[in-house]
């Protein structure tokens, strides 16, 4: 519950802070007689006779336009810009093209992996060793004949994609 006092309190500063936007307001006459309203100076093109009210408090004014000094030290600025830009810009190749041959090294990692082990396969098969695998119902079969060429081709197969120089 609020005191009898704080209300009174609470509306006064309530008060206050809608007042305060108010008097960084300035207020002229437009060229049609207009009267405009507006937290910035009017146009240059106002003259001061129709100005009607300007802030209380100070505003900074805007910042000058470039000077010729500005000028001179944004072009000196630049060519050190361009030199960090193409430094930049040649970091950024050169990540890309590490990264390009880290990829490739894996993937030529990969087909000696898996061409080893094609050769592997395709010894053991053309050894003429009985061979047994799990079927899909869990039991183990011994590769007949058939079976053993057809495997003989596809490790042939890998071997051709896989085992290249």
């Amino acid at each position: 519950m609020l005191l009898p006092l704080s209300r009174p309190v609470l509306l006064a500063c309530a008060a206050l802070l809608i007042v305060l936007p108010a008097q960084a307001q300035w207020k002229w006459r437009d060229a049609q007689g207009r009267v405009q309203y507006s937290d910035r100076p009017p146009p240059a093109s106002v003259p001061d006779k129709d100005v009607l009210a300007k802030p209380s408090r100070p505003i900074a004014p805007p910042p000058p336009p470039a000077a010729a000094s500005a000028v001179s030290a944004a072009a000196s600025a630049a060519p050190a810009r361009d030199a960090q830009l193409e430094a930049r810009k040649r970091q950024i190749e050169a990540d890309e093209q590490t990264k390009t041959r880290a990829e490739e090294d894996k993937l030529a990692k990969q087909r000696r992996d898996n061409c080893e082990r094609a050769r592997e396969y395709a010894r053991t098969i053309e050894s003429g060793m009985r061979i047994a695998r799990i079927n899909a119902q869990g039991e183990r079969e011994v590769l007949d004949d058939a079976q053993r060429a057809e495997e003989q081709l596809k490790a042939r197969e890998v071997m051709t994609s896989e085992c290249r120089p």
